[in-house]
């Protein structure tokens, strides 16, 4: 299923434009080039609407917000959906001050999203209005477990129908969802969350996989989520006793760069629901 979506992420190599967080545009970018992508990015008002419809998609994320990049982001993804690319937000942080829930609520009524991926406590701010979003991280008690599965896939496929996206949230297990079908997601490593921009990466690379296989956007999201947790496998694997987060983040972007399509179809670990 994997295999030729990711395929076609390497052969059309999709521009995405991406409003970013100043603490991982370049990772963001890294990553994107790694998997067969290419990058832009661009925040000023003047600037992001010409750009935003030279690319292919776009990524808003709101993890570093001020009053001069949330008007492109509003424009961007307007001008976007005018053009009918695809759009992912990552809402980072939603529910742990007024602006980025404000925001977030701003970008969903305004711009219409194909896909939305955040971590639990982020998305249930989004579905709810509020919420007790710690940092960017999620509520200790928001955390999706075997144990809280079948409510968590519940409440994802409703928000995913009532906001008309995909929706992905992301933790030990992840979740992709449609409304109708659900991807119950294993690949990753704990040690991941030690790294800064593991999400943010996630959600570029979920743009570029939905930019290049705009007809499939569920099956593309879930895609992405498995090969961004195997490159965290993978990327494991090859710390040695001197290495610490910093390597592990760039053998995460070494492992993307040098993973295969058919490698990705064998890896991915996830069942349907």
């Amino acid at each position: 299923m994997f295999e030729p979506i990711f395929e076609n992420v390497r052969q059309k190599s999709p521009l995405v434009h991406n409003i970013t967080n100043y603490v991982t545009v370049n990772d963001c970018a890294n990553m994107l080039l790694a998997c067969g992508g290419s990058p832009i990015m661009a925040d000023d008002p003047e600037d992001a609407v010409e750009i935003t419809a030279i690319c292919g998609g776009l990524n808003i994320n709101i993890g570093t917000l001020n009053q001069r990049t949330i008007p492109a982001m509003l424009a961007a993804g307007k001008r976007s959906n005018e053009l009918g690319h695809p759009v992912v937000l990552d809402p980072v942080g939603a529910g742990a001050s007024t602006l980025r829930t404000d925001t977030a609520l701003r970008l969903l009524n305004e711009v219409k999203f194909a896909v939305i991926r955040g971590n639990i406590s982020e998305i249930k701010t989004l579905a709810l209005g509020s919420g007790t979003t710690k940092g960017v991280d999620a509520d200790v008690a928001d955390k999706v477990t075997e144990e809280n599965l079948d409510g968590a896939v519940a409440f994802a496929k409703d928000f995913a129908r009532r906001i008309g996206a995909v929706v992905a949230v992301t933790g030990a297990i992840d979740l992709v969802t449609d409304g109708e079908r659900a991807f119950c997601i294993r690949n990753g490593r704990p040690e991941m969350a030690s790294i800064t921009g593991t999400g943010c990466q996630l959600s570029a690379l979920t743009a570029a996989f939905v930019t290049a296989n705009p007809d499939c956007p569920l099956e593309a999201t879930a895609a992405a989520v498995c090969a961004m947790g195997l490159c965290g496998e993978i990327a494991h694997r090859r710390l040695t006793e001197l290495d610490g987060n910093s390597s592990y983040r760039n053998y995460i972007i070494d492992a993307m760069y040098r993973l295969t399509p058919a490698e990705l179809e064998k890896g991915a670990k996830y069942e349907v629901r």
